[in-house]
């Protein structure tokens, strides 16, 4: 089992997964993600505004160099422990809280002692709590602590009872950003800079601040004020990629995405863009290399483990899978999509496979996709086949009689000559036919002229989930209208398609005034 599951013990963020669209496996370079140009509507790079609420705690500190370029499984910058007894004094210290405090605490945290730090933090609260005036250096580390082990609402409660201590006011800053309040963050980040907190670390992140709440004129000017101080840095790199990504010009968001990560391989919030990326492209295995490197820092975001979970589902790694998910639950147990998602990992798992049922179907599509060359047939019969287009015993199941008997020249005896064919190989004439005709269902009558409208539409427009839209695929759907024949038995018949997923399409048929067929 992957590292990652050592790993996954520290604080998470509040994101949503992103939606990622199916676009062909175009490789560039050695590049485990892709330079290409995207040609979906950036607005699917964001989804509920997920990726720019991913601004955790990656900031603040110094990159590690690091010249590796990829990995299979999330690498911290160092797998060196810390000493735990030191990491409790400083906690429950009555000093001031400075910057190699906060080192120490964040590698604490980051390297697979979270859990101890967790104790700690419960101790330095009832301290708190029970304290009437408790020292500012107390809250601060309090406050860190929680945003660090993913408890961003409480981490709120006791960096505000601070006053112009440089790291409250930044780490508010990310503890606002992780419970969607920007505005917010503007003016604490701003605050930071005031106290003394590293002046252009807290420039960028109110960069970041300024896109989420809307302002991006606003963003590009700051960010270009700041740029001949922070070029070098990879959280340049990376908010010049969003403000990009905002404006559309995704194949240029790449290459800055690209560009953080050269100068901080660890970069959680790059590495999460452009798994995003790799998963619209179709390369699985990348993203899930790319995901698991953005958990690799405290705190972990909800987005990133709901996208990993649904990939490893989709290649059948069900545990791996599972664990995201009930990870996800214990950092917020009232997530309703990953509770739907453990559930049909269950279902999947308890899924009965018929292997001579199998085989059988393998043997059938064998025979139908014979060549009619291969058998005896007069010339008569086979000119007719031919004018039909008939070429496979198949094409003969998808036909009938009468279809046949309307060709020119094409009778009775003809018609026999097929017939004792297919029997000798266990099909019929047609049998196909009733199965290919919900397909071809006409549109009913009473829909208004909207409604006709939608059912033209691509699929793509739904904004579909990436598990939904891969079934879509794997169904050969491409139009609404396409879909709308479908029943939901159809639908749930298909791989790793769940329940989540048909009330996910459901609704959005629904916001349209449509419907599945039997619905």
């Amino acid at each position: 089992m992957s590292i990652i599951f050592a790993q996954l013990t520290f604080g998470i963020e509040r994101t949503d997964s992103v939606q990622s669209h199916r676009v062909p496996d175009v490789r560039i370079g050695q590049r485990s993600y892709q330079k290409v140009r995207l040609t979906a509507h950036p607005s699917d790079l964001h989804g509920d505004a997920a990726a720019e609420r991913f601004d955790g705690d990656s900031a603040g500190s110094t990159p590690t160099e690091d010249t590796t370029v990829l990995h299979s499984t999330p690498v911290p910058a160092t797998s060196t422990a810390v000493d735990l007894d030191e990491v409790r004094s400083m906690l429950l210290s009555e000093s001031d809280f400075d910057m190699p405090q906060l080192t120490l605490l964040r590698e604490a945290v980051s390297r697979q002692q979270s859990a101890d730090v967790r104790r700690t933090s419960q101790e330095l609260r009832a301290s708190v709590d029970g304290d009437g005036s408790p020292s500012q250096g107390a809250l601060v580390r309090l406050g860190v602590a929680l945003h660090l082990l993913g408890n961003h609402r409480d981490a709120k409660a006791y960096l505000n009872r601070t006053e112009g201590h440089p790291i409250a006011a930044f780490y508010l800053g990310h503890v606002c950003i992780a419970l969607n309040q920007p505005e917010v963050a503007v003016t604490n980040f701003a605050a930071a800079s005031q106290s003394g907190y590293d002046a252009v670390e807290c420039e960028l992140q109110r960069v970041a601040a300024l896109r989420l709440a809307g302002q991006i004129d606003e963003a590009e000017a700051a960010l270009k004020a700041v740029a001949a101080k922070a070029v070098s840095r990879a959280d340049y790199s990376f908010q010049m990629g969003c403000l990009l990504a905002d404006h559309g010009d995704n194949l240029g968001a790449i290459e800055y995405f690209e560009r953080a990560v050269d100068m901080d391989p660890h970069h959680a919030r790059a590495l999460f863009w452009l798994g995003n990326e790799s998963t619209r492209h179709g390369n699985d295995e990348d993203a899930i290399s790319l995901y698991e490197r953005a958990l690799s820092r405290p705190p972990l975001h909800l987005g990133t483990l709901l996208n990993l979970g649904l990939l490893y589902e989709d290649r059948e790694s069900y545990d791996q899978a599972a664990f995201c998910f009930r990870r996800v639950l214990e950092a917020d147990p009232t997530n309703e999509r990953a509770r739907l998602y453990l559930k049909d990992i269950d279902a999947s798992e308890g899924m009965f496979y018929d292997e001579e049922h199998v085989k059988s179907e393998q043997k059938k599509q064998q025979t139908l996709d014979r060549p009619i060359g291969d058998f005896e047939l007069s010339v008569r019969s086979r000119n007719c086949l031919d004018r039909l287009g008939i070429v496979t015993l198949g094409d003969l199941t998808d036909i009938t009689e009468q279809e046949l008997m309307s060709s020119r020249n094409f009778g009775e005896t003809s018609l026999k000559e097929i017939g004792e064919l297919l029997v000798q190989n266990h099909l019929r004439i047609g049998e196909r036919v009733e199965t290919r005709k919900p397909d071809t269902m006409t549109p009913p009558a009473d829909l208004d002229p909207e409604q006709r409208a939608a059912m033209d539409r691509p699929i793509s427009d739904l904004n579909l989930s990436v598990r939904a839209r891969k079934c879509m695929v794997r169904l050969n759907l491409t139009g609404i209208g396409e879909l709308l024949v479908k029943t939901p038995d159809d639908l749930l018949s298909s791989k790793n398609f769940g329940v989540t997923s048909l009330n996910e399409i459901r609704g959005k048929l629904a916001e349209i005034g449509l419907s599945l067929r039997n619905d």
